[in-house]
Order: structure tokens, then C-alpha cells, then sequence
């Protein structure tokens, strides 16, 4: 089998932060493209205050098969309050679709006393309607509401706009938690619908989400 040289001209890599060598679309040349696996879209950005949710009513359509939410420095009113998501297939109406979803995190405490990498079951769903937890929300490891501490992470969420399959996210958070823990969770899980989901809501688990940005893009 013969093998096919690039020629030095035909290589567009200028580096860039985030970001990652693919070929081009005539496949005769390499560049650079996000990290996430396509080109994003910025649809919306929300900036919290004091706010007892944040919601995205619209966006959320067949132009993109994903979408990413980016979560900036979401600081808490209530101390150990969990950060939180929910869908809805009737553009806002209702936050209820049934979910199954699994939950896990990793943690180190400030002064070295704790640390483990584990299961929480009381974070996830089994065909529940309420809100997913994205961060700890019970046993004081929620997000901590001293003026330096907050969480920021993503969420994915698969071809919302299906009204074949199921709803698939997966999200990963950094916070500090409100008993000085550092703390890394993973979710992840499906809306159990195949009407399109057309919104999704943000809240606290407990109390206003006081300050901090969320994001929504759209990838290509």
C-alpha cells in the first residue's frame, strides 16, 4: 500500500488554545479545529443574579446535534447548596422529564484529613421527573457559599431535538465545597423521552443561584 505525503504547504496548524489538528474538507491537508470535536456556536450567555433559576426557552432546536453549556464561577446564596438541571419537551412550561442517571466524584480536603474517589447513589435518578443533580447537594458536599467558593464546569447534551432516541448528557464539575473539600463530579445519564427537548433549567438545590455566567453553544 503506498503512502500519501502531506506537502508542507498544506498544513494549516497555527497553534490555538483548545484546540486540535484534523484534515480538511478536501482531505489533501491538515487544520486545526476545536478540541470538543467540532466548530462551537455561541447561542446565549445568562448572567446570574441572585437568580432562583436560569432557563433557555429557545436554542435548543435541530440546527445542532450538541450542545455544550459552559458554567463560570456558579456561586451559591445557601451554603452547600447542589447545582441542578432538568428538561422540558413544552418550551418551558413543565421541568419534568423522567431521567436515568449515574453520579460519581472524586475529593480532597484542604488540610489533607480526606480524600476518596466513589459512587454517590443519592445523586442520580432511576426513572425520576426531578431535578439532576450536577454537583453534590446533600452531606454538606454541595458547592459552599463563602465569598471565595463556586463551581464551573460543562454539560453536553446529544441531539435534544430527536424525536427518535433518547436524550443523552454527560457533565463534569470542579467546586469548592462547603466543608473546604475540593471536589471533581461526574454525571451522567439520559432524558427518558423521544419528544424533542426544546428548554432546559438551571436552580440550586436550595436558594438563589447568586452570581456566575452559563453559557450555551451549539457544535457543528
Amino acid at each position: 500500500m503506498a503512502l500519501n505525503k502531506l506537502k508542507f504547504n498544506s498544513i494549516n496548524v497555527t497553534p490555538a488554545a483548545s484546540e486540535a489538528i484534523r484534515f480538511n474538507s478536501s482531505a489533501n491537508g491538515l487544520e486545526t479545529t476545536s478540541s470538543f470535536g467540532g466548530s462551537l456556536v455561541k447561542i446565549a450567555t445568562t448572567t446570574a443574579s441572585s437568580s432562583s433559576s436560569i432557563s433557555f426557552t429557545s436554542g435548543l432546536t435541530s440546527t445542532h446535534k450538541e450542545y455544550i453549556f459552559i458554567f463560570n464561577n456558579i456561586h451559591p446564596a445557601t451554603d452547600s447548596a447542589g447545582l441542578q438541571f432538568n428538561f422540558s419537551v413544552d418550551g418551558g412550561s413543565n421541568y419534568n422529564v423522567t431521567k436515568t442517571s449515574t453520579h460519581f466524584r472524586a475529593y480532597h480536603a484542604e488540610d489533607g484529613s480526606g480524600q476518596t474517589l466513589a459512587y454517590t447513589n443519592w445523586n442520580d435518578l432511576a426513572q425520576g421527573t426531578g431535578y439532576q443533580n450536577l454537583t453534590g447537594a446533600l452531606y454538606n458536599e454541595g458547592v459552599g457559599s463563602d465569598n471565595d467558593q463556586s463551581t464551573s464546569g460543562f454539560l453536553h447534551i446529544f441531539e435534544p431535538s430527536s424525536t427518535t432516541f433518547t436524550k443523552h448528557f454527560l457533565a463534569n464539575f470542579q467546586y469548592a465545597a462547603s466543608n473546604d473539600y475540593t471536589e471533581n463530579s461526574y454525571t451522567g445519564g439520559y432524558g427518558n423521552t423521544t419528544s424533542a427537548v426544546n428548554a432546559i433549567d438551571f436552580k440550586m438545590s436550595s436558594g438563589n443561584i447568586d452570581a456566575g455566567t452559563i453559557t450555551m453553544y451549539g457544535v457543528l
